[in-house]
C-alpha cells in the first residue's frame, strides 16, 4: 500500500476506533479520532507522526474547560455525579442501585441491567473480565488482546461482577501493559482453561444461581477469537510518553496495539488522554 500523505488533525482526543481486519489473518484496523475528524491509521505504519497537546482539556461529557482529567476526559463535577464514573462501573458487585442511591437510575437501567458476558482474553497471559455483550470484541481490542473467549452470560453487570470475583481467585483480572506491549505472549488453550475454571468454581456458581434465578447465568460454548494487531517492530524496552509532561510528541510509528501508539520515541495510550485538545500531523 502506497504511503499516505501527513493531514493535521486538531479538536479533542478520543479513544481509537478498533475493528478485527478482513485480511488473511485479521489484523486490527484502527482510526484516530480527533474532535469531529476520523482518519485510517494502519497506512500510517512506518511514517513519521506527531502530537502535540494545547494545554486545554475539554469534559467530554459537558464540554467545560477542566484544569485536569478524570475517569479519562471528565471534569470534576461530572466525575463526581455521573453514574458511569461511580466505584461499582470498575467493581460491579458494589452495585447500589437496589439501596436507591444509584447516582442516574435511567442510566443504569439501560447499561446495567442488559446482558453481560464473562470472558476469558490473552493480553499479556490469561485473564478473566466482564463486559456488556454488545461490546465484544470491542472490549478486547482495547486490551490489546490476541485471543478472547465468552464463558458465561449474566443478565446483569452486577452478576457478572460477583462471578468475575469468584474466578479472579485463580485468574488474574488485570493486563500487564508493558508486557503486552513486547509482543511475546503465548497462544494459550482457552477452552480448556474455559473447562477447568468452571469445573473448578461449579459448586459456588450454582450458589449464584440459586440466588438469582438458574437463567441468570448461563455457561456458554462459544468459539474463541485471535487478533493480529498492525505491529511492524515491537519495543524491547517499553518508554511511556506523557502529554502532561511533555506537551509534544514525534516520532514513526511503528505499531499499534490496544489503545497505544507505538513510536520509535516511545509508547502513549491514548484513552488515557481522552478530552486533550491535540493537534495531530
Amino acid at each position: 500500500m502506497p504511503p499516505v500523505a501527513a493531514e493535521m488533525l486538531s479538536g479533542g482526543l478520543q479513544k481509537m476506533a478498533a475493528v478485527p481486519g478482513a485480511d488473511s489473518v485479521g489484523t486490527v484496523e484502527y482510526r484516530l479520532r480527533v474532535g469531529e475528524h476520523e482518519v485510517g491509521l494502519n497506512a500510517r505504519i512506518g511514517m513519521p507522526l506527531s502530537l502535540e497537546w494545547h494545554g486545554e482539556i475539554a469534559c467530554t461529557n459537558c464540554g467545560r474547560n477542566t484544569r485536569k482529567s478524570f475517569g479519562q476526559g471528565h471534569c470534576y463535577p461530572c466525575f463526581k455525579r455521573l453514574a458511569r464514573c461511580d466505584m461499582c462501573i470498575v467493581k460491579p458487585e458494589l452495585c447500589h442501585y437496589f439501596q436507591g442511591t444509584c447516582r442516574e437510575p435511567e442510566w443504569g437501567e439501560a447499561s446495567c441491567f442488559t446482558p453481560h458476558v464473562v470472558y476469558l482474553a490473552n493480553s499479556s497471559g490469561l485473564k478473566v473480565g466482564i463486559t456488556r455483550k454488545t461490546q465484544l470484541p470491542t472490549r478486547w481490542l482495547d486490551q490489546g488482546a490476541i485471543q478472547g473467549l465468552p464463558i458465561l452470560e449474566v443478565a446483569t453487570r452486577q452478576q457478572a461482577g460477583f462471578a468475575e470475583v469468584l474466578l479472579k481467585e485463580a485468574v488474574s483480572d488485570r493486563t500487564n501493559w508493558r508486557a503486552m506491549l513486547k509482543g511475546d505472549v503465548a497462544m494459550l488453550d482457552l477452552y480448556a482453561e474455559r473447562d477447568r475454571l468452571l469445573a473448578q468454581f461449579a459448586p459456588r456458581l450454582d450458589a449464584l444461581r440459586d440466588t438469582h434465578g438458574g437463567d441468570a447465568i448461563r455457561r456458554l460454548d462459544a468459539r474463541a477469537q485471535a487478533f493480529t494487531y498492525p505491529v511492524r517492530t515491537f519495543p524491547t524496552k517499553v518508554v511511556s510518553h506523557n502529554l502532561d509532561k511533555t506537551p509534544k510528541i514525534e516520532g514513526v510509528l511503528l505499531g499499534i496495539k490496544g489503545q497505544y501508539l507505538m513510536l520509535d520515541t516511545g509508547v502513549i495510550n491514548l484513552r488515557k488522554f481522552t478530552g486533550y485538545q491535540v493537534s495531530v500531523a
